[in-house]
């Protein structure tokens, strides 16, 4: 099922997500409609919080870009209750977008190298490096379950001229082509 993401400016994407456990509720479901969701909105991640919900959970299939790495060839992976042990490397900026920031796209930096723990889908544990541009999508999705946004990787001076963009899409005042749903909305409820 195709659900609705959650805009710039909803106080979910604020809030640093918990760790789920074994039995959550339909956990392989909602993978299944997270993994639904992404592809419908042409990502390459989507993590939990960008649905509504405050877990540590994130999904990735950076395959659109095996053309530039072929490590990334069938890069489909779960996380769950991920944490991030260190991040190495020279810091390199790279052109990012999000799913619940529409139409802004920005360079922002990021370490090289990132080593992650993390627990699959099966529940089978993890403790893995990763470099490059899968490094990089998981350090973007990594911080939605922090509460944190890439917009906030910005100076200050291009978070001012971005503001009013980002009340734009805080107000619903952009068009998608998926389901989303803005935090004006949610007041009206």
């Amino acid at each position: 099922m195709k659900l609705p993401i959650i805009a710039y400016g909803d106080s979910i994407l604020r809030k640093k997500a918990s760790d789920i456990s074994k039995d959550y509720p339909r956990l392989n479901q909602l993978i299944v409609d997270m993994y639904e969701t992404m592809y419908n909105a042409h990502g390459v991640g989507l993590a939990a919080p960008q649905i509504g919900l405050s877990v540590r959970l994130f999904v990735i299939d950076a395959t659109p870009f095996a053309e530039d790495d072929e490590k990334l060839k069938n890069f489909r992976k779960v996380f769950i209750n991920a944490k991030i042990l260190k991040e190495a490397g020279e810091k390199w900026d790279f052109n990012e977008g999000c799913l619940s920031i529409p139409e802004i796209r920005e360079d922002i930096s990021r370490n090289q190298t990132i080593t992650i723990f993390y627990v699959d889908e099966n529940w089978k544990e993890y403790t893995e490096t990763y470099s490059g541009l899968a490094a990089r999508i998981i350090q973007h999705e990594y911080d939605h379950i922090e509460g944190k946004l890439f917009t906030d990787r910005l100076g200050p001076l291009r978070k001012a001229m971005l503001k009013s963009r980002l009340e734009a899409i805080s107000k619903g005042l952009v068009k998608v082509d998926y389901k989303m749903k803005f935090p004006a909305q949610k007041k009206g409820r």
